[in-house]
C-alpha cells in the first residue's frame, strides 16, 4: 500500500509540477527560466533517474520527462463544432507542434460541412464514430453552444474516445473511466480581475502611505 508521503508527491507532481513542465521543459525554455524548486519536486516526482553528487544525464531525463507527460508519440484529436472557436481550435498550429494533430472536425450546419479548416475538411456529426475508429482518436473537444454540449460528449463517448476537453460552459456527465477537463474562460478571467484588483489595493495602500508620511513631516 502507497504510503501517505508517495500519495502526497504524486498529488504535487501532477497538479503543480506536471503542468510545470507541460509549459516549460516541452517547449524548450531556456534552463536560466527554470524554477529551482518547482523543477525539484518534479523531477522527484518522476522517479529516481539522477546520481548522487552527480546531477542527471539530460537527453534521459527530457525523455523520461516527455514520456510521463506522454509526448512520447502522437495523440490524434477530434473537434465536436466547427463554429467560431472550434474554427479557432482547428487552425492553431500549436496543436500539431506539440504532438496533438487534429485528425477531424464534425459539425450539423450544412454551410460548414465540407468546408477545409486548418487543413482539415469538417464532416457530418453521424461520421464521428467513423473518425475515432479510422483515425485511432483518443482525445475529444468539444466546442459546441452549451445545449449541444452533452450530446456531444455522450456521442465522443460511445464513439469510444476516453478523454474530453470541454469549453462549453456546463459540467459533462461522462462514465468512470473517462476524463474531462473544462476549460472556462469566464473563470479565467475572474481570476484576472481578482490579481488586478489585488494591484490597485498595493497601488492605494502605497499612495495613502505616501501622504500619511508626507503629512507627518510637515
Amino acid at each position: 500500500m502507497a504510503s501517505r508521503r508517495d500519495f502526497l508527491q504524486k498529488i504535487t507532481f501532477s497538479t503543480v509540477a506536471l503542468p510545470f513542465l507541460t509549459e516549460n521543459i516541452t517547449t524548450g525554455c531556456r534552463s536560466g527560466d527554470y524554477d529551482g524548486p518547482v523543477l525539484k519536486v518534479a523531477i522527484m516526482g518522476l522517479g529516481s533517474y539522477g546520481t548522487r553528487g552527480v546531477g542527471y544525464e539530460v537527453a534521459f531525463l527530457v525523455y523520461q520527462i516527455r514520456r510521463e507527460l506522454g509526448l512520447t508519440h502522437d495523440w490524434t484529436v477530434v473537434i465536436v463544432g466547427a463554429g467560431n472557436l472550434g474554427q479557432a481550435l482547428a487552425g492553431y498550429e500549436g496543436f500539431g507542434e506539440r504532438g496533438f494533430p487534429v485528425a477531424g472536425i464534425v459539425d450539423i450546419d450544412p454551410s460548414k460541412i465540407g468546408s477545409v479548416i486548418g487543413g482539415v475538411r469538417v464532416r457530418h456529426l453521424d461520421d464521428l464514430g467513423q473518425i475515432v475508429q479510422a483515425k485511432r482518436v483518443s482525445i475529444g473537444v468539444v466546442a459546441t453552444p452549451p445545449s449541444s454540449a452533452q450530446d456531444a460528449a455522450d456521442r465522443l463517448v460511445r464513439a469510444g474516445v476516453t478523454s474530453i476537453l470541454n469549453f462549453a460552459p456546463v459540467v459533462l456527465a461522462v462514465p468512470r473511466g473517462v476524463s474531462v477537463r473544462k476549460v472556462d474562460l469566464a473563470v479565467e478571467l475572474q481570476i484576472l480581475s481578482y490579481y488586478e484588483q489585488r494591484r490597485a489595493g498595493v497601488a492605494l495602500h502605497a499612495v495613502a502611505s505616501g501622504d500619511s508620511g508626507r503629512g507627518a513631516s510637515a
